[in-house]
């Protein structure tokens, strides 16, 4: 499992990646998230209300109510033009964190165990 302080400058970006496809709600998004994460990251209830609460005050979802499968209403959420642009904005910021972060582990592992 991933631990959640790791990922929690990334929330929003998994987020928006689900919500980019189409419109959902909450419980709709944890369960996507575990298993596209493939069970190694689970999102708290509380991190993704408050995640998307910051979001829609943000101007990057808006959310709306509709009536579920079942019947009962529901809240969905769906990007705006933009989280589409801040969407994009993180993922180039993954990209160098992920660069930099790669220089201290990837890279420098073979030869520091060399060493």
């Amino acid at each position: 499992m991933i631990s959640s302080d790791v990922i929690r400058g990334y929330n929003d970006t998994i987020i928006l990646y689900l919500l980019l496809e189409s419109p959902s709600y909450g419980y709709e998004i944890s369960k996507n998230i575990r298993r596209i994460s493939e069970d190694k990251y689970v999102i708290k209830e509380t991190t993704l209300y408050s995640a998307v609460s910051r979001m829609e005050k943000n101007g990057y979802i808006r959310s709306f109510s509709e009536l579920g499968d079942n019947g009962k209403k529901r809240t969905y959420f769906s990007v705006t033009d933009d989280g589409r642009q801040y969407y994009h904005d993180k993922c180039s910021e993954w990209e160098l964190t992920k660069d930099v972060i790669d220089r201290f582990i990837s890279e420098n592992l073979t030869e520091r165990e060399e060493a």
